[in-house]
């Protein structure tokens, strides 16, 4: 808890200096070792009590705190949080406007799947989203499970107006790495910045 105050602290500072609204509040990872069920009602108490010290903190700064399930099967066995219905069932304890669910699509889709629902269901908790294709957590049009043009119209259906994080591997350079969101925008008439195109 006193790294966690520490940690916090700092993120504050650094996103007061950059105008950033939003930190990622981390849930901590079970110790190597530990049975997970075992540990998991101390771990989700410590955490509800750090939510609620950061909140606090958050609101002050007119600052929102993210939580984000990222998955064990592939990307992190010990992470603590790992579903976005542990996420909601925690953030519903917690009970602090401030705090919202930080959405990766990948980790989800690992631990879950049925996107869809799961984007329907949580899209009043969620305040970021982030993406990556499955399995090899490159670009969305890469090859993979997902389908990403449907999952971009589902979030502007659903009315989400905030960013999409991309994160994940790129296999080129930034620009070339950024390429299949001038080919989307395109094939919504967009043109670069999301912009509708002039018509004649």
């Amino acid at each position: 808890q006193d790294a966690f105050r520490q940690g916090l602290a700092a993120a504050v500072q650094y996103a007061r200096e950059v105008g950033c609204p939003r930190i990622h509040l981390t849930a901590g990872r079970v110790p190597q070792g530990a049975d997970r069920a075992a540990v998991a009602g101390e771990m989700e108490a410590t955490f509800i009590e750090n939510l609620r010290y950061a909140a606090d903190i958050l609101a002050q700064e007119d600052m929102i705190g993210l939580v984000e399930p990222i998955n064990s099967r592939i990307t992190d066995p010990h992470y603590f949080l790992n579903t976005p219905q542990q996420a909601a069932a925690i953030l519903e304890k917690v009970g602090r406007p401030n705090l919202k669910l930080q959405l990766d699509i990948f980790h989800c889709q690992i631990m879950d799947g049925n996107l869809s629902r799961n984007l329907e269901t949580y899209f009043p908790l969620i305040g970021h989203i982030q993406i990556a294709q499955v399995p090899g957590r490159h670009e969305p049009d890469s090859p993979g499970e997902l389908n990403f043009p449907y999952i971009f119209e589902l979030l502007e259906s659903l009315g989400y107006t905030g960013y999409v994080g991309c994160e994940y591997a790129p296999k080129g350079d930034t620009v070339e790495g950024l390429g299949w969101l001038r080919s989307y925008w395109e094939s919504r008439g967009l043109q670069p910045g999301g912009t509708r195109k002039a018509t004649d």
